[in-house]
Parts: C-alpha cells; structure tokens; sequence
C-alpha cells in the first residue's frame, strides 16, 4: 500500500472502501493482522518517541483518523487520499462480521463497559458470536506490569474464545503499546486499537453528528461536551504550526 509519513509517523494513502477490502482479506487469512487509526494527537504524541513511532509504523494498516492529518498532507502537496477514521472501520468490521458469522472479543475501558458494548453488538448485529470481553483494569505491559498473572490470564482468555477480530480500548498509547507486545501470543485474524469507540457502542458516549465530521469539526463539538478536553485539543493549533512552518514534516 502506498503510505505518507508525517512527522515520521506512517499512514497509508487509502480510501475508506480500500482499507474495507484489505480488513475484508485479514478476516479470510490466518495471521493476526494490526490495525492502528492514529489522530493529530498521536502523531504529535509519537513525534519524539522512537519506540511508539517504530510500532505504530510497524502496523499492517494504519488510517488516518485525524481531519488535521489530512489537511497538513493537503498543505505539503502530499495529500492524503480520504480520513479512515477507527470508528467507522470498527463499525464497518462488525457489518462483516455479522455477514459472515464472524466472533468478536472486546478489551478495555471501565468494568462494565465491554459487556454492555457486547450486548449491545449482539442486539444489532445478531449473528456475530460474541466470543468475550474484558475491562482493562487489569495488571499487564500497558500498565507497567510485565508478564503479570492478570494479563496471561486475559490472552489466554481471548486466546481459548477463538476470535476472529479483538477490540482493544485501552486508551492512546497504552493500547498500542499493549498490541505491539502481545500480538505475538495472541490468536485471531484482526486487531485493532480504537480509543473511546468501545465507549459508544456501550452506549455512554454519543458520536459525533455527522455535520460535524463534515465540517471538520469534530474536535470543536468534543471540547463543547467535555470542557476538559482543552488540555489535549490544543495539540491541533501546535501540530498546524509545526506544518506550516517546519520542512520535511511530511515524506
């Protein structure tokens, strides 16, 4: 697949129906395969960090998820094909799997929030096999437990359900860090790092309205419902300013 890299960080020039075809390929295939949707967030956040740029890049697909991803490639000439955004893809993925039987195992957020997100899959899309879930309160490498009994316990939980697609929520980078180190002890055929999507599909957050996302103004209707947010949002002026005013930002 064709890729850019900006700031150092690798994200394939695809569109939404071309990433669909290549998870399509992954589910018929018997290795597990990586996805990552970094945002401007995370390309700032691995900009300096060899370790987290080097396994994000290491990704079998990795989108870009972020609008300011896509107009800094515009700005450099570079431009990127289409925003592939982890929440579409995860919905998209769970179309495919209720198309063609596929199982589904859920890791991450809150005690409670993967069961209720599974039910939730299970109500909408009946012929998924919902082959587990777990929270991620528990002690393993992303939380600076290595090879901690709780998280042998968690793989060898998703390993003896037998799923086709994980789901892992455990928050940026803690849930890349966490695929990179286990993926080669896991079974099944995709997994996939989406942040709060987990969130949504449970029910506790709502996505964001469709005027928005075209607008670009995803982040805006974010910091408007959590305030809070503005800690992490300002990342998007930095990351412009970084663009616009530095060379070779984008390859």
């Amino acid at each position: 697949m064709d890729s850019i890299e900006i700031f150092g960080v690798k994200i394939h020039n695809i569109t939404f129906d071309e990433a669909t075809k290549e998870m399509i390929n992954y589910l018929k295939g018997s290795e597990l395969k990586t996805i990552y949707t970094p945002n401007t967030e995370i390309v700032m956040g691995a900009k300096d960090n060899e370790q987290l740029k080097g396994l994000i890049n290491e990704g079998d697909l990795i989108t870009a998820d972020g609008i300011g991803l896509i107009y800094a490639s515009k700005i450099k000439k570079k431009p990127l094909k289409e925003r592939v955004t982890g929440y579409y893809l995860t919905i998209k993925l769970l179309d495919i799997a209720n198309e063609n039987n596929y199982s589904v195992y859920l890791l991450g957020c809150e005690d409670g929030v993967a069961k209720a997100a599974a039910e939730n899959i299970k109500k909408t899309y009946p012929n998924i096999r919902i082959a587990g879930y777990h929270h991620g309160y528990f002690k393993g490498t992303h939380n600076g437990y290595e090879n901690h009994e709780e998280e042998i316990k968690v793989i060898n939980d998703i390993n003896s359900s037998n799923p086709d697609i994980i789901f892992v929520g455990l928050g940026f980078p803690k849930q890349e860090n966490w695929i990179d180190t286990n993926k080669g002890n896991i079974k099944g055929k995709i997994i996939i790092g989406h942040g709060g999507v987990m969130n949504i599909l449970a029910g506790n957050t709502k996505s964001t309205p469709k005027i928005f996302e075209k607008l670009g103004l995803e982040w805006f209707y974010r910091l408007v419902k959590e305030p809070s947010r503005i800690k992490r949002q300002i990342v998007l002026p930095k990351f412009m300013l970084k663009v616009l005013f530095s060379k070779d930002v984008i390859k």
